[in-house]
């Protein structure tokens, strides 16, 4: 398991990681400030936010002329009845004709307008959730690796995927809706008056309640949203930890463990999905009962007006219709109110993410003009918590070209020290330098550049054995690649795949053996080329024949580079130029192969227990 997973785990195989459970999350933490943030992205595509406005307004305006114009109609075929059925005149059918026609043009034109700014709208929304996509996998490189300790990758992948698509879904829904809903209110508003006052004052007096419901349902659901969000974070933790770990699950029977930790985190979910869906599912409703209150309000006030002939039949049923034009919007905004709760929950948690630390560089990075390999480790102290030290006062210079093996006991601080070489980690104190320059004042990229590795645990992704090669250096030709592979004793086995250097690798090299992935990641520093070497276990899953083979090839390979070797197998660094013993970080001895075995200490006692019978 990853070490930032499984750091996460309790004694019992439970995740101890807080992602906001129970009730501990019922407040938004910035709702104001996020859709301030938020704002900011919408505004760098103002141009078609402002014609995407200006195009629903019309669509709305176009759509709210429709019921007074239809209203005209039947007023007019009203009058032409009576006329006719008294014998004064008959009904007017061309003007009926010619008003229909322009009734169809301001639907036809509504109708193209909404298309235009949906069109608009969807091109901005979906613009804002490529660019936060891609700050993020920006962000990803350059967060320290002690935020990863601290968040499951399940988690971050969520950030990307999930909580970015119902960013993109909710923003791209409630936009529009807010700015046609408000339009349509203010503009039924208008209409309304136009036709009656009476008949307006009892449709306005149905908005208080209306303003209670929505403020009462945000209230309680809000912080249901946001929950759902972060268990969502966490239940992809799960699902992704595990679906990677599926061997040792299967080999422990912990199976049944498994689905009951993912069942404890589904059930949160359930929970928290269905109180905030059903809460927001309430307010439809209850808003179509207040709606519905308003439809008798103006049927028995407006019988009342035209029975004292204070209104007409088209007047009359124009209001009816723009009743249901009035609360729909406000039903509508009640919606989005829901959608931007969700939005802002998923919005929240990715700016969240956008404000991690990062690593710092230089202001004025430096890259020595000369590099020859020269490290030099002094007084260094590092611990990867304040209350814990692992590092204690360390050390040591390795020379240009120096092969510097570093051995110890599991936990001395070996791997440790490679992750401050290559500034994964800051020192607590001391100085630590390469080529005469602190590695704080190096010039990030460049200074990693400098370093080729072969861990112990490989690192392959999906595509071909090629491309997984070529890897360490992109511009490399397939000679230079299948040459590095013959370097690395792995060119005999890839000629055995289907399709030689084109065999695809599956995700995480699953259709490769242990030692073949070793072997091609060796390949891939082999290609790299680089001044300096570092190599954790590097040969730890080959077999003896091929470590042997290995080891002719790393011999090569580190002539005239400074190389740090990290191995448990002390038979594979007896040629090292220096082999440092680390035990609790700190070293103990120091010198050549033959040097420490005649000491008798502590490396002759890691050295001669490899060799004893068990």
């Amino acid at each position: 398991m990853a070490q930032s997973n499984a750091n996460q785990r309790g004694p019992m195989g439970k995740r101890a990681a807080n992602f906001g459970g129970g009730r501990s999350v019922e407040k938004a933490k910035d709702f104001k400030g996020t859709m301030l943030k938020l704002l900011t992205y919408v505004g760098q595509h103002k141009i078609a936010v402002f014609l995407g406005v200006a195009f629903a307004m019309c669509s709305v305006i176009f759509n709210i002329v429709g019921p007074k114009v239809l209203g005209q109609v039947t007023t007019k075929l009203y009058e032409g009845l009576v006329a006719k059925v008294s014998g004064t005149g008959s009904v007017d059918f061309d003007w009926i004709g010619r008003t229909l026609l322009i009734l169809l043009g301001l639907y036809l034109a509504s109708s193209a307008c909404n298309l235009i700014q949906g069109w608009l709208m969807t091109g901005v929304t979906q613009k804002i959730c490529y660019r936060m996509r891609r700050q993020i996998a920006e962000k990803i490189a350059v967060v320290p690796m002690s935020y990863f300790n601290g968040h499951s990758k399940g988690d971050v992948l969520s950030r990307i995927t999930n909580d970015v698509d119902t960013l993109g879904q909710s923003l791209n829904q409630s936009i529009t809706q807010l700015i046609t809903s408000v339009t349509q209110v203010i503009g039924v508003l208008v209409m309304m008056l136009s036709i009656s006052l009476p008949l307006t004052g009892v449709t306005v007096l149905t908005l208080p309640a209306a303003a209670i419901i929505m403020v009462v349902m945000i209230h309680f659901s809000q912080p249901y949203f946001r929950e759902q969000q972060q268990v969502l974070g966490a239940v992809n933790g799960i699902i992704e930890e595990d679906f990677a770990g599926q061997n040792v699950i299967q080999v422990f029977d912990r199976a049944d463990a498994a689905v009951a930790e993912f069942d404890e985190k589904n059930d949160r979910l359930f929970i928290s999905g269905w109180r905030s869906q059903f809460l927001s599912g309430v307010m439809m409703p209850l808003m179509g009962l207040v709606g519905n209150m308003g439809y008798v309000g103006v049927v028995v006030v407006g019988a009342q007006l035209a029975l004292t002939g204070s209104a007409t039949p088209g007047d009359i049923q124009s209001f009816i219709q723009y009743v249901r034009n009035f609360i729909q919007p406000v039903q509508q905004l009640g919606n989005v109110s829901n959608t931007l709760q969700s939005m802002a929950a998923a919005t929240e948690r990715v700016f969240e993410f956008l404000k991690a630390p990062e690593e710092q560089q230089a202001v004025e990075a430096q890259v020595p003009a000369v590099r020859d390999g020269r490290v030099e480790f002094s007084h260094v102290r590092f611990g990867y918590t304040p209350d814990k030290t692992i590092i204690h006062d360390f050390t040591c210079t390795a020379e240009p070209g120096q092969a510097v093996a570093i051995v110890g006991p599991t936990g001395a601080g070996k791997t440790t020290l490679v992750k401050l070489l290559q500034r994964f980690y800051d020192i607590d104190t001391g100085s630590l330098k390469v080529d005469g320059v602190d590695v704080r004042d190096w010039d990030r990229a460049e200074l990693r550049s400098q370093f080729a590795m072969v861990l112990q645990d490989t690192w392959l992704f999906s595509g071909t054995i090629r491309e997984n090669i070529r890897y360490g250096r992109p511009d490399a030709s397939d000679a230079e690649v299948e040459a590095a592979a013959r370097a690395a004793r792995c060119d005999h086995f890839i000629h055995t795949l289907a399709g030689g250097y084109d065999f695809e690798i599956n995700e995480e090299g699953t259709n490769l053996s242990q030692g073949q992935r070793q072997l091609v990641t060796i390949a891939r520093a082999f290609l790299a080329d680089r001044p300096a070497l570092i190599l954790d276990e590097a040969t730890s899953n080959v077999d003896t024949r091929t470590e042997e083979l290995i080891q002719r090839a790393m011999d090569a390979l580190m002539q005239g580079r400074t190389s740090f070797v990290i191995a448990h197998r002390l038979s594979t660094i007896r040629n090292a130029d220096v082999i440092l013993v680390l035990r609790n970080g700190d070293i103990v001895e120091k010198g050549t192969h033959e040097e420490l075995l005649s000491k008798g200490g502590f490396y002759a006692e890691l050295y001669n227990s490899q060799f004893e019978e068990a």
